[in-house]
């Protein structure tokens, strides 16, 4: 079985090992994804409505001749757990099938009888799960959740789906994120990766019960690093005009002059699907950037990561806050940071720099077209400038959901778009891309620096050839991020004039 993808159909096929003809499956406009064998003539897979406003989980016949609809999910505004882990898995024994679901305003775990029937809903609350894995036996769920309070940590959990009342145990919590858990053949233990403040993602195995003690595998983290220097982020939370409350983490150098005023950096995250964590990052891509603020708080800069309205870890209303808004509230939520980082005593507000990835280069050069003074200076690493332009290549269900197409909201489309407002720029901007991006075209940057430079703008510009959206090659990451520390060091050292 396999996916393919035409313009903005995404199919399902079937086709022999051995070769021969494809055959179609579950035909119908939408994306077909995430197909999975339930048994040697079936499969499970998810539909989304092109309007991406209805999720259905389906079990279709290898053949092509049924499809049945086991679960719909049917949203107002969008569907917004795409890229997410929603999809459905069924079980080693293909007698259930088990997806994430936000119904009742939450990501949670339901399962439901391959045969169809009424779905279970095994975890409730107002808290985020993600990662399901079955138990080689068919009985039990492992997957992850950020039940205890703090939307930053992850605990390890196992649902025994056997039960009426499908019970729940806490494998591991505790401060820190706990991921990407993994079943041994046997079904006593589960693989899985941690982070923390002092721990970059490692492996760790457990056995899957509650009270079993952690056995450490790996140790990523080069034995030059001194733990005790690196900064513990802080949950804080402040107010957005509206009066919404703006989770975010705050760095604080260790041993930082509280009674002088210190210049500060606001960091933005990329995909308006993810968020920051109390620690590392879980992902690799993300990791370097939380690598690099640990850096940056040790030379004297207070960092701010914010958790704007998009973000994930917050429920289903606040990740559909920016719905045909794009860097409309979800932008006055970091713009909030700097009076929220005046607040505090210790920050200079007129010595404030952002940056940001992707979506978040995007509110980096919002940043400099919406609020032109409110910035020191801003750094774009591969953002969006013009969301026409993005829709045409890659678009997909993520700017469809949002942002309607350009043909339904044209206007909303160009209010939205940075390069329509260059002339706004009064500070500094240095603007990061590789030429390989496939997430956000190369061009989308050539063309920002060409408005920019025909307005008479200050932009430093830097590409990095055969490179890919997040940057992953040494000598890369070298040039990069001191390009980063030279430019913030350049407009936030000093007091601005």
């Amino acid at each position: 079985a396999f996916r393919s993808q035409k313009d903005f159909q995404v199919a399902v096929g079937v086709v022999a090992a051995t070769g021969g003809a494809v055959t179609r499956i579950a035909r119908g406009d939408g994306w077909h994804t995430a197909p999975r064998w339930l048994d040697r003539d079936h499969l499970t897979l998810q539909r989304e409505s092109p309007d991406v406003k209805v999720r259905e989980v389906l079990v279709a016949d290898a053949a092509g001749a049924e499809v049945r609809v086991l679960f719909r999910d049917e949203d107002a505004k969008f569907w917004s757990l795409e890229f997410l882990g929603a999809e459905p898995l069924p079980s080693p024994d293909g007698r259930q099938v088990a997806f994430v679901s936000d119904a009742d305003g939450w990501d949670h775990v339901y399962v439901v009888p391959a045969g169809g029937g009424r779905a279970r809903q095994v975890t409730r609350g107002r808290f985020e799960v993600t990662g399901l894995v079955w138990s080689p036996d068919g009985r039990r769920l492992a997957f992850d959740a950020n039940r205890g309070g703090n939307p930053g940590d992850r605990a390890l959990m196992v649902a025994d789906v056997t039960a009426a009342a499908p019970a729940v145990t806490t494998v591991v919590g505790g401060r820190g994120t706990n991921t990407r858990a993994a079943w041994d053949p046997g079904g006593r233990r589960l693989l899985y990766q941690h982070t923390d403040p002092q721990t970059s993602p490692d492996l760790f195995v457990v056995e899957a019960r509650d009270g079993a003690t952690p056995r450490r595998l790996t140790t990523s983290l080069p034995a030059a690093v001194d733990l005790a220097a690196l900064v513990e982020p802080q949950l804080v939370r402040y107010p957005s005009p509206d009066g919404q409350s703006v989770p975010a983490w705050l760095f604080v150098p260790e041993g930082l002059d509280r009674a002088r005023r210190h210049p500060a950096i606001v960091w933005v995250h990329g995909d308006g699907i993810t968020q920051n964590f109390d620690g590392w990052h879980t992902r690799r891509d993300y990791a370097v950037y939380y690598s690099f603020h640990q850096y940056l708080a040790q030379r004297g800069y207070v960092v701010l990561a914010v958790d704007y309205r998009g973000s994930i870890g917050y429920g289903r209303e606040w990740r559909q806050g920016h719905y045909r808004d794009l860097g409309g509230k979800d932008y006055e939520d970091v713009a909030a940071a700097v009076p929220y980082l005046g607040s505090l005593g210790y920050v200079d507000t007129a010595r404030v720099g952002i940056w940001g990835l992707s979506y978040g280069g995007f509110m980096a050069l919002q940043a400099l077209t919406v609020t032109p003074e409110l910035f020191r200076c801003a750094i774009d690493v591969a953002g969006v400038q013009d969301w026409r332009y993005w829709y045409a290549d890659p678009g997909g269900p993520w700017i469809r959901g949002r942002m309607g197409t350009p043909e339904e909201n044209g206007a909303l489309y160009d209010r939205l778009s940075p390069v329509n407002q260059v002339a706004r720029i009064t500070r500094p901007l240095l603007v990061l891309h590789g030429t390989a991006d496939v997430n956000v075209p190369f061009l989308e940057s050539v063309r920002l620096l060409d408005a920019a430079v025909k307005a008479g703008k200050d932009v430093e510009f830097m590409m990095y050839p055969g490179e890919f959206h997040y940057f992953q090659r040494a000598h890369v990451l070298r040039d990069a991020w001191a390009r980063v520390e030279r430019f913030f060091d350049r407009h936030l050292r000093t007091p601005a004039p």
